[in-house]
């Protein structure tokens, strides 16, 4: 006896059903860890383009989103791929130390000096962001610091010094926190804090806070990508490679700057 055939539509679904497994598997390549700033993600830049990404190479993204500090530890430690930070000195030094390969410049915003919109300590009225803080400080006018060895937290330290100041008293707050938990802080006591312009941008809750001070070039925010270095830890390299290649490509820097919120660029990008 002759055995039964399947049906045309039979195949037709089995074919189908092999061929959409098949596609699924080849998106299907794995998943890399980037350790990156609470800007980067409270910015909802990353929401934006990390699907683009994925879309594209199959390559799921985790984001670990801490300070630039904690970033750079985490990557040192070998539990992420790469990191996607604002603190180039720290960035340099990521790198002498062995911990990363292949700093790459990928895109900037700046930093802006957010206050009560009565502006106490006439922050406005000052010449350069030194000068803007050196009269909060001698106004004692709260100030709401992230204290997290942020990349924030480190730009904010150093204008402090370019001041000749250490700031301490009750007037300054050091909170240990995000860039958003931070801005909710000084919308609730009315503090003076420092403030990437991508978060701000996207900060929902500003009560009677706004931008008191913007505009002097030390407050120009580089962001970098670096590698982990692949050499001290068994990583997923060649992943993280191609997620390093796409940021500063043409597609991913053309998805950088179509990022907008509330009609407005967050991120320029600037690799080169």
């Amino acid at each position: 006896m002759s055995r039964p055939s399947m049906t045309v539509s039979a195949l037709t679904a089995g074919a189908l059903a092999l061929g959409l497994a098949a596609g699924t598997a080849a998106q299907d390549r794995g998943a890399i860890t980037v350790a990156s700033t609470t800007s980067t993600e409270s910015s909802g830049l990353f929401e934006s383009i990390i699907p683009q990404f994925e879309e594209a190479t199959g390559i799921e993204v985790r984001v670990v989103a801490v300070g630039t500090g904690q970033a750079l530890e985490i990557g040192c430690r070998g539990d992420a791929d790469a990191v996607l930070v604002h603190a180039p000195d720290a960035e340099r030094e990521f790198v002498d130390e062995g911990c990363g390969v292949d700093r790459r410049e990928v895109m900037y915003n700046d930093f802006i000096v957010v206050g009560p919109a009565e502006d106490p300590a006439d922050a406005g009225g000052a010449g350069s962001a030194v000068e803007a803080f050196r009269r909060i400080a001698e106004a004692e006018a709260p100030f709401a610091s992230r204290g997290d060895d942020s990349g924030t937290n480190k730009k904010e330290l150093s204008i402090w010094a370019e001041a000749g100041i250490e700031p301490a008293g009750r007037w300054y707050r050091e909170l240990g926190s995000g860039m958003g938990a931070t801005l909710n802080t000084a919308a609730g006591m009315d503090a003076y804090t420092l403030a990437d312009r991508g978060t701000w941008i996207s900060f929902d809750n500003r009560q009677n806070l706004e931008i008191v001070y913007e505009g002097d070039e030390i407050l120009f925010n580089q962001y970098g990508s670096i590698l982990v270095n692949p050499e001290r830890h068994d990583i997923n390299h060649e992943l993280a490679q191609e997620w390093h290649d796409w940021l500063v490509s043409e597609e991913g820097q053309e998805a950088i700057g179509a990022y907008r919120l509330r009609g407005q660029q967050l991120f320029t990008p600037n690799a080169e």
